[in-house]
C-alpha cells in the first residue's frame, strides 16, 4: 500500500486537503465503534488502489513559533518514509522564503514530488499558479481543497506516481508479528531476548517492510515472522517530533503485519503516542497484544498490577478486550508468554463461526434484549452471519438498519466476545437491510 505525505508551510490548507482525501471514505467505511479518528493519518482509494495519507501539518509546533528547523525535519522524514510527497503552496500568497527552502530540499530527492497549488477557485487565480514553475518541480496541479476542484486530477497524478505494488515476498502463509511502540520502550531488547543466542535456528528473510528487521522465528513449537521496527536508523534529535516520528514509522510496519505487539514503558504509563499507535492498529484491523515493559522498575504494593491493568483498559475503551502482559526483558520475565499470546491472537483473528452456530446463540439473546424501538418503529433482527473477510466481520440483517445505535452494536459485540475467543482482535459489525 502506497504512503502519501502532505508537506508545506503552515496555513496552506494541508489539513483541508487531508480531510478531502480521507474524510469521505472514512465517513462511509469506518464503522468501528470507538476508533478515535486520528486527525493526521487516514486511508483513501482511487481506481481500486488503496493509499495511506499522512498530514505533516498536524504535527507542527504552534504557529506562533514555527521554526524552519522543525518544518525541515518533517520534510526530511516525509522524504524518507513516503512513496509520493504532495508539496502544497498557496496561490494568493505566492512564493515565500519557507516555500523556497522546502522546494530546495525536495528538488534533491529521488522520491516523486507533486507540486499542489491550493486555493485556486477561479481562472484569474489559475494564471497566478504559473509562477510556481520556478521551483523546477514540474507542472503544478491547481486545486481548491475546500470545494474539491482539481482533486480528481490530483488523485490521477498520485496513482501514476505511485511505485508498482510489490508482491509479498513471503508467501509461506506464516503469521507476521510486529513489535511496535514509541522509541526507547525496549523493542530491540525484546527482539534480542527472544532471538537470543539461538540465532542459528532463525533464518533472516529480506524484509518487505523497508528498514524493519524481519526474522523467521522457529522454536518452542512456534513458527512465524518476527518484525522489529526498532532496528531503524536513528534520526538526529527527534525529541520535538517524537510523536510524528513514531507514528510515521509505525504506519508501514502495522499495515504489513497480522498481529502487533504494542510495547509500553511501565515507568512512563500510557501516553498519547501509545494511544495513537493503538488507534493505528485498530483502524488497520490488526490483532493486538499489549506488553508493559520495565515492570521490574516499579515499586509494587498488593494490587499494583491489577490497578495498572485497569488503568490501561479504561484508556483503550470501548475496545479493551486486549491481552496485557507485564514483562521485564532483562530478567527474561514472561517474554515467552508474549509470543504464545500473539500466536493465539493470530488464530483468533482467523476464527470462523458457522451461520447456524452464530444464530443459535445470538438470536435468543436478541429476543431477550431487543433493540429499543425508535419513532414507533419496531426493529427486528432476522438473522446474522460472519462475512468472508481476512478479519472478523459480522452482518446482522435488520428491517430498519438506520435506526440501530452504536451502543447496541457494542452490546452484540460483547455478547460475541463472551461466547468466542476474539481477544486482541477488532470486530466489525454491520447492520444490513433484510
Amino acid at each position: 500500500m502506497g504512503l502519501i505525505a502532505i508537506v508545506g508551510r503552515p496555513n496552506v490548507g494541508k489539513s483541508t486537503l487531508f480531510n478531502r482525501l480521507v474524510g469521505m471514505r472514512q465517513a462511509i467505511v469506518d464503522h468501528t465503534a470507538g476508533t478515535t479518528r486520528d486527525r493526521h493519518y487516514g486511508k483513501t482509494d482511487w481506481n481500486g488502489r488503496e493509499f495511506s495519507v499522512i498530514d505533516t501539518g498536524g504535527y507542527t509546533v504552534n504557529s506562533d513559533d514555527v521554526f524552519e528547523e522543525e518544518i525541515r525535519k518533517q520534510v526530511m522524514l516525509a522524504i524518507d518514509e513516503a512513496d509520493v510527497i504532495l508539496f502544497m503552496v498557496e496561490v494568493s500568497t505566492g512564493i515565500t522564503d519557507l516555500d523556497m527552502m522546502m522546494a530546495d530540499i525536495l528538488r534533491r530527492t529521488d522520491k516523486k514530488v507533486i507540486l499542489v497549488v491550493n486555493k485556486v477557485d477561479n481562472n484569474d487565480q489559475l494564471y497566478g499558479s504559473t509562477e510556481f514553475y520556478s521551483f523546477g518541480l514540474g507542472d503544478p496541479i491547481s486545486i481548491s481543497a475546500v470545494s474539491g476542484i482539481g482533486t480528481g486530477d490530483l488523485m490521477d497524478a498520485i496513482e501514476k506516481a505511485m511505485p508498482e505494488e510489490k508482491k509479498e515476498d513471503l508467501e509461506d502463509g506464516l503469521p507476521r508479528i510486529t513489535i511496535v511502540g514509541r522509541p526507547n520502550v525496549g523493542k530491540s531488547s525484546l527482539t534480542n531476548a527472544l532471538l537470543g543466542t539461538e540465532r542459528n535456528i532463525v533464518t533472516p528473510v529480506a524484509g518487505t517492510t523497508r528498514d524493519a528487521i524481519d526474522t523467521r522465528y522457529n522454536k518452542f513449537g512456534l513458527d512465524f515472522h518476527l518484525i522489529d521496527t526498532a532496528g531503524l536508523r536513528k534520526k538526529g534529535k527527534v525529541t520535538e517530533n517524537l510523536e510524528f516520528y513514531s507514528v510515521m514509522r509505525s504506519i508501514r510496519a502495522i499495515e504489513n503485519s497480522d498481529v502487533c505487539i504494542l510495547m509500553l514503558d511501565a515507568s512512563q504509563g500510557v501516553e498519547s503516542q501509545d494511544m495513537n499507535i493503538f488507534s493505528l492498529i485498530v483502524r488497520n484491523k490488526k490483532g493486538c497484544v499489549i506488553v508493559v515493559n520495565k515492570w521490574d522498575l516499579i515499586e509494587k504494593e498488593t494490587n499494583t498490577m491489577k490497578q495498572f491493568e485497569e488503568h490501561i483498559r479504561s484508556k483503550l475503551a470501548p475496545f479493551n478486550d486486549v491481552p496485557i502482559i507485564f514483562t521485564s526483558v532483562p530478567n527474561k520475565q514472561r517474554i515467552l508468554d508474549v509470543l504464545q499470546t500473539a500466536v493465539e491472537v493470530y488464530h483468533a483473528r482467523k476464527r470462523r463461526i458457522s451461520t447456524s452456530e452464530l444464530n443459535d446463540y445470538i438470536l435468543p439473546i436478541i429476543e431477550q434484549t431487543p433493540p429499543p424501538s425508535i419513532k414507533g418503529k419496531y426493529i427486528r433482527i432476522k438473522y446474522s452471519q460472519q462475512l468472508h473477510s481476512p478479519t472478523p466481520v459480522f452482518a446482522f440483517f435488520v428491517n430498519h438498519p438506520q435506526y440501530l445505535r452504536d451502543n447496541y452494536r457494542r452490546f452484540l459485540e460483547n455478547k460475541i466476545r463472551e461466547r468466542w475467543d476474539f481477544r486482541g482482535v477488532p470486530i466489525q459489525i454491520y447492520f444490513r437491510n433484510k
